[in-house]
C-alpha cells in the first residue's frame, strides 16, 4: 500500500570507497549447517508463492523462459541461505517449464564453507553428470575477485546477456564483477548504501521529534552521534547494539586493502579507529554487548527492544529488520503489516557517515549444461525494469536499474508502509551512485569476520589489550590463509579452531 512520502533527506552525498568489499550476510534466521540440499517443490509448475498477494504483482513482469535445444532438464544452484530461493520461487519458478527440476544446494558461510564447498566442486565441473552440474551460483561483495577472475565463472555475453541488458545498471556492481581482461562474470540486482535506521518512539523520546531530517541534524557527525548516545542512556537505552553495528561505517571507507601487493596483511587505519570507539562506547553503556547476528541482536530490533537505532544497508531492512520487528513472525502466521510488533515504527535517516554494505551477484558456472537457462533468468530477474520497479516497491529492496530507483525516489506517492510512509529510496538514491568498490581481495570475508571476533574479546574483557587483541587477529588470518605474511607477533589459535 502506498502512502505519502515524508520529506526527504536531501544532504549532500559523500564518496564512498570500498576497501574491504563488505558482505551480505544471513538475515537473523540461522543459517543452515552442512552441505543441506534444498529440493522442496523442486518442479517448476505450481509453485505456490509464500508472499502474498504482493508477490504475485511483481512476478507478473517476468517473462515464462523456455529451455534451448540441448539443454538440460535440472538446474542446480549453489548459496549460502534461502534468502534468494525464497525470491526465486515466488517471482522466477513460476515462469520455468514445468517439467525443469531445481535444486538449491546450501552451504553456510560460517567458517568459510560455502567458499570452501565451491574451491572444491567448480573444478569439477565440467567432468560432472548433466544432472549433477552446478549451473549457477551465488557469491557476495566481500569475495567477488576471488571467483570473477578465474576459469570457473562465464562470460555473461555468452549466456545471452547483452550491454544493453545492463546499462542502467550502478556502475560499481558491473566494475567489481569484471574480469582482468574485462569480460562481465555475474549480475546483481541490488545496489546497496547504507543508512541509520531508528525507532520512531525512541527518538522522540530522546529527541522530541521522529523527523528524519530533525533527527538527521542530531547524528550528522560522529560527536552529535555521541552526545545522543548520551542522551539515550540517560533516558534509559542504548544507542547501539553491539560491538559491530558501526563496523560497516568504517570497514566501507577504508583507503587501504586488508593484504597488500605482496601478500602481507595490514589493518586499515579506519578500522583502528573503530576499535577506539567501540571499546569507548562500551566502557559508556552506549551499546548492549550484543554481537552481530546474535539471538540478543536480533532481539534488540525486536519488540520491547531498547536500541535507538541500527546501521543497515537495503538488504538489511527488507530481510532483517522488518522481519525481527515482528511481534508475531511470518513462520508463526504473522504478517508483515502494521500493528505486528514493530513493524511501521521506523524511520531512517543518513547517519554520521554514509557506506555500503553488501550485495549479491549471480554466476554461471563453467561446464554449465543450461547456459541459456542462467542467462535468461539473470536477465528476467537483474535486467528487468518493469519487474525491478514492482519488486523494488513491494520488498524494499533497492533495485540495481538507475532509471527506476530514480523514478521511486522522486514519486510523491510512494512511501515504505515499514518505515512509516517514508520514502527510503529518496535517502538511497542520492547516496547510490556515489559507490566505489576498490581495493577488494579475495581475503575480505575472513579479515572481516577474524577481526570482528579477535576485538569482541578486546571490548568485553577476555583479552587484556588492544595488541593483543590485534595479534591473535594475525594468527587466526594466517591460520585460515597460510600464503597471507603476518607480523611475527601473532597468537597461534588452538589446533581445532584452525581453518582447514
Amino acid at each position: 500500500m502506498k502512502k505519502r512520502i515524508l520529506a526527504a533527506l536531501l544532504a549532500s552525498a559523500t564518496l564512498i570507497s570500498i576497501a574491504g568489499c563488505e558482505s551480505t550476510a544471513s538475515t537473523s534466521t540461522p543459517a543452515s549447517t552442512g552441505g543441506e540440499t534444498s529440493t522442496a517443490d523442486s518442479t517448476a509448475g505450481g509453485t505456490e508463492s509464500t508472499g502474498g498477494d504482493a508477490a504475485q504483482d511483481a512476478g507478473q513482469y517476468i517473462h515464462d523462459i523456455t529451455l534451448a535445444d540441448g539443454e538440460g532438464k535440472k538446474l542446480n544452484i549453489y548459496a549460502w541461505n534461502e534468502d534468494w530461493k525464497k525470491q526465486f520461487d515466488q517471482y522466477v519458478k513460476p515462469h520455468l517449464p514445468a517439467d525443469v527440476e531445481v535444486e538449491f544446494i546450501i552451504n553456510p558461510n560460517e567458517g568459510n564453507a560455502y567458499q570452501n564447498k565451491l574451491d572444491t566442486d567448480l573444478p569439477l565441473n565440467a567432468d560432472k553428470d548433466a544432472n549433477e552440474k552446478i549451473d549457477m551460483f551465488l557469491f557476495e561483495a566481500d569475495y567477488a575477485t576471488k571467483y570473477v577472475d578465474t576459469q570457473y565463472t562465464v562470460d555473461v555475453k555468452e549466456l545471452g546477456v547483452t550491454d544493453d541488458d545492463i546499462s542502467a545498471m550502478y556502475q560499481y556492481t558491473t566494475d567489481v564483477a569484471k574480469d582482468s581482461a574485462g569480460a562481465l562474470k555475474a549480475v546483481s540486482w541490488q545496489a546497496t548504501p547504507g543508512l541509520f535506521a531508528y525507532r520512531r518512539d525512541i527518538a522522540k523520546d530522546v529527541l522530541g521529534t521522529d523527523d528524519p531530517e530533525e533527527v538527521q541534524a542530531a547524528l550528522s557527525d560522529w560527536d552529535k552521534f555521541e552526545e545522543v548516545a548520551q542522551k539515550a542512556k540517560d533516558k534509559g537505552y542504548f544507542m547501539l547494539s553491539g560491538y559491530d553495528d558501526t563496523y560497516r561505517t568504517f570497514s566501507g571507507n577504508a583507503t587501504k586493502p586488508w593484504v597488500d601487493a605482496d601478500n602481507n596483511i595490514q589493518v586499515p587505519d579506519e578500522l583502528m579507529a573503530w576499535v577506539d570507539q567501540t571499546k569507548d562506547y562500551t566502557d559508556k553503556g552506549f551499546n548492549n554487548k550484543t554481537t552481530l547476528w546474535s539471538d540478543a541482536w536480533s532481539a534488540d530490533q525486536a519488540p520491547g527492544g531498547k536500541v535507538f537505532g541500527f546501521f543497515y544497508s537495503t538488504w538489511g531492512i527488507n530481510f532483517t529488520l522488518s522481519a525481527n520487528s515482528l511481534e508475531k513472525a511470518v513462520k508463526d502466521g504473522g504478517k508483515e503489516e502494521v500493528g505486528n510488533g514493530e513493524y511501521g515504527k521506523w524511520a531512517v535517516c543518513y547517519g554520521p557517515k554514509q557506506y555500503f554494505w553488501g550485495g549479491t551477484w549471480m554466476a554461471a558456472a563453467a561446464g554449465t549444461d543450461n547456459p541459456k537457462l542462467v542467462g535468461s533468468i539473470m536477465k528476467e530477474f537483474c535486467c528487468n525494469p518493469e519487474f525491478g520497479k514492482a519488486f523494488a516497491e513491494e520488498t524494499n529492496d533497492y533495485y540495481n536499474d538507475v532509471n527506476v530507483m530514480k523514478e521511486i525516489s522522486s514519486d510523491p506517492d510512494y512511501g515504505s508502509e515499514f518505515l512509516g510512509g517514508q520514502n527510503h529510496y529518496a535517502l538511497f538514491y542520492e547516496i547510490a551512485d556515489d559507490i566505489v568498490m576498490a581495493n577488494c581481495t579475495k581475503y575480505d570475508q575472513g579479515c572481516n569476520e577474524d577481526f570482528q571476533s579477535a576485538m569482541h574479546d578486546y571490548f568485553n574483557g577476555t583479552i587484556e589489550s588492544k595488541d593483543v587483541a590485534l595479534n591473535t587477529f594475525y594468527g587466526l588470518i594466517k591460520a585460515k590463509y597460510p600464503d597471507v605474511k603476518v607480523p611475527d607477533t601473532a597468537i597461534a589459535p588452538p589446533a581445532e579452531s584452525k581453518a582447514e
